[in-house]
């Protein structure tokens, strides 16, 4: 009574898995023993029936009896039975599901290897840069960029550039000489530059800087918020052009951003309210300088004058 209790025998997953595959492997030789039964009755019965009984005597296919037809159906049935139960079962059982399991996981594995090492290295590399900005903070001041930019102005000799938003003159081969030089590039400008425009120019694309977040342009126009992003915005262009207004070339040479200025030099001086910056001759050298009179169509002498970084 006061006895310790006997303990029942305990099965593990394992061997209960053992055990219904063998009760299964029962009953499927058990149905299959019952089929060969049956086919084997159901010859009998068929031959009787044609031969003994004359059911279907006279019906015959290519010359053959009917019931040769249905045994060897049946006999086919019969074969595609047993060869599930022992061929099938022996080479995709339990252990090939297994096999090929292993095999899946064994894949997938080397997926997710190759994935970590490709974050291990992204890692490396994003570390290294890191590093390497700490230790280089000016190199990291500048937005990085892989193009010329340049800048294209027409000043007067005092560095006028406009009054009232608007040009102070009208040069007709200044605008050409613009056009050749701006065509299939990016253009960047202040929002006053760009509203100076009666519509954007043909055949480039506008990058207008503003501060005012909720800027409304035409459809095409890329608007920013600070120069760099504007350059940011253009490095897929070889040569952008930064076009005004004078903020914005200010902006420019006193970040050192500007690798070619194309200078217009209006040679007059004139009364505004927008200034270019005066050029510190130390940073830039004059490689180009093409001097134009007066004539029917320019009120003005003028020069088309290239400089570039020294």
């Amino acid at each position: 009574m006061f006895g310790k209790k006997k303990q029942q025998p305990q099965i593990d997953a394992t061997q209960l898995e053992l055990i219904e595959n063998a009760q299964k492997r029962i009953k499927q030789k058990k149905r299959l023993y019952a089929h060969f039964v049956l086919f084997l009755i159901g010859c009998v019965l068929l031959i009787t029936a044609n031969t003994v009984l004359g059911i279907g005597k006279d019906f015959t296919i290519a010359g053959i009896n009917w019931f040769v037809y249905a045994i060897l159906i049946w006999l086919f049935l019969f074969l595609y039975h047993l060869f599930n139960v022992f061929v099938t079962h022996k080479f995709m059982g339990k252990a090939w599901e297994q096999q090929q399991l292993e095999k899946l996981v064994a894949k997938q594995q080397i997926r997710i290897d190759k994935l970590k090492d490709g974050f291990r290295k992204e890692e490396e590399l994003k570390a290294k840069s890191e590093v390497f900005n700490e230790l280089n903070p000016s190199e990291n001041s500048k937005p990085s960029k892989t193009s010329e930019i340049t800048i294209i102005v027409a000043a007067a000799e005092n560095n006028a550039i406009g009054l009232g938003n608007k040009l102070i003159w009208h040069l007709s081969d200044d605008l050409k000489r613009f056009k050749a030089l701006t065509s299939g590039h990016h253009i960047i400008m202040g929002r006053k530059t760009f509203e100076s425009f009666p519509k954007p120019l043909p055949n480039r694309t506008h990058v207008v800087i503003t501060r005012q977040k909720d800027y409304k342009a035409p459809e095409g126009v890329i608007i920013v918020h600070s120069l760099e992003d504007a350059i940011d915005a253009a490095k897929s262009d070889k040569q952008p052009f930064i076009i005004g207004g004078g903020q914005i070339y200010k902006q420019a040479l006193s970040a050192n951003l500007v690798d070619k200025i194309e200078l217009t030099r209006v040679h007059e001086d004139f009364e505004a309210d927008a200034f270019f910056p005066e050029l510190d001759t130390s940073s830039w050298k004059e490689t180009s300088n093409v001097f134009n009179k007066k004539d029917a169509e320019h009120d003005h002498e003028f020069s088309f004058i290239t400089y570039e970084r020294k």
